[in-house]
């Protein structure tokens, strides 16, 4: 396991840097709009697809917009570098086509376009209340995102979704041998959302049969992509509500799945959750967490995306989690009376698999 370390550590800089930079992050929102209608709307694909380059005229006739509304997109898009300017010409730049080909920006831009962007407004607010005040005041009197999920407006229901599976699903081929590397029979799937990971351990292994543990409007949408399946008569569900603990969960699992699941709750709160899993599992049975850990990060773009989406998870998400260090997370386990049996780093998209078992 890395040794504890900060992933943004910065060097020296200059005052005109420094205050370039402070002008980037204060008008961001701007930039933000512009670059995503830009793409949006085709102006990047047309100036990406025309390797001599395009006047803001030409580019005005061939995707049908104002030359004004050309001309203001297209001059903040340069100032953030996605497009280049010369001789009269557009032309696009490496950041440019980050944002033409690749997944991972169009789901994030999506993401926080669709599900935040209005909600952040409310932030400040959200903070002192510890209440998801963005999701109140944009997606209706939730105490959580958590219900709303399977009726949230679109495009906000299909960018979270998109957002959420993205970053979990692709995890799931590369842990599946370490889970079953025991020959589980029973395995609880604690948050199992629209049982995603149920279903593949069921095609992974003939032998299991896998309980799923959340909300009834997420077990709503499991139960059907489980009759999809065909795994019904491997698959139940079972509904608690994880945030009252005083309700146990069954007993005697060999395993505890929880993926992407415990950053949805506050210290507290994981801390007692964790206790119950405890409490859940046979005598050498075991507890799997899959989280991204923001310290535990090869690349500091990936801590980058992961501490910003703490910020969802204050305005829209509970008011009360956040996106944890590793650190944090092994004081929980600890506190939980659970061990680390084993650690499995950068799996994912920068995924963290912790192994535990209880400590006696």
């Amino acid at each position: 396991m890395k040794p504890e370390k900060h992933p943004f550590e910065q060097g020296s800089q200059t005052a005109q840097e420094a205050i370039y930079d402070a002008q980037k992050i204060a008008f961001s929102p701007m930039t933000f709009q512009a670059v995503r209608i830009a793409w949006k709307r085709g102006l990047l694909k047309k100036i990406d697809k025309s390797k001599g380059g395009l006047t803001p005229e030409e580019l005005s006739k061939s995707i049908k917009m104002s030359l004004y509304g050309v001309k203001v997109l297209l001059e903040s898009c340069l100032s953030v570098n996605v497009v280049s300017f010369k001789n009269e010409k557009y032309f696009i730049t490496k950041t440019g086509k980050v944002f033409l080909y690749s997944e991972m920006t169009q789901i994030n831009m999506n993401y926080n376009h669709d599900v935040n962007y209005l909600g952040m407004f409310y932030l400040e607010e959200s903070i002192d209340n510890a209440k998801p005040e963005g999701l109140r005041k944009i997606f209706g009197s939730y105490d959580t995102i958590y219900p709303a999920l399977t009726s949230l407006p679109e495009p906000a229901k299909s960018s979270w979704f998109a957002f959420d599976h993205y970053y979990s699903d692709i995890a799931f081929p590369s842990i599946l041998p370490q889970v079953f590397k025991d020959n589980p029979k029973k395995i609880m799937d604690i948050g199992g959302n629209t049982g995603k990971f149920s279903i593949i351990s069921a095609n992974y292994n003939s032998d299991v049969n896998i309980t799923i543990v959340d909300i009834l409007e997420q077990l709503a949408v499991a139960k059907t992509e489980i009759s999809k399946a065909g795994f019904s008569n491997r698959i139940d569900t079972i509904h608690i509500n994880m945030l009252d603990h005083s309700l146990a969960l069954p007993k005697e699992y060999d395993v505890i799945w929880m993926s992407q699941f415990l950053d949805c709750f506050g210290d507290n709160d994981i801390i007692n959750i964790l206790k119950r899993a405890a409490s859940a599992i046979s005598k050498n049975g075991k507890i799997f967490i899959l989280e991204t850990y923001w310290d535990n990060q090869e690349m500091d773009k990936a801590a980058f995306c992961i501490v910003n989406t703490s910020l969802y998870f204050t305005a829209l998400a509970n008011g009360t989690s956040r996106m944890y260090r590793l650190s944090d997370m092994l004081k929980f386990t600890a506190m939980a009376n659970l061990k680390v049996t084993n650690t499995i780093e950068n799996t994912g998209m920068g995924h963290t698999l912790l192994e535990l078992q209880l400590k006696n």
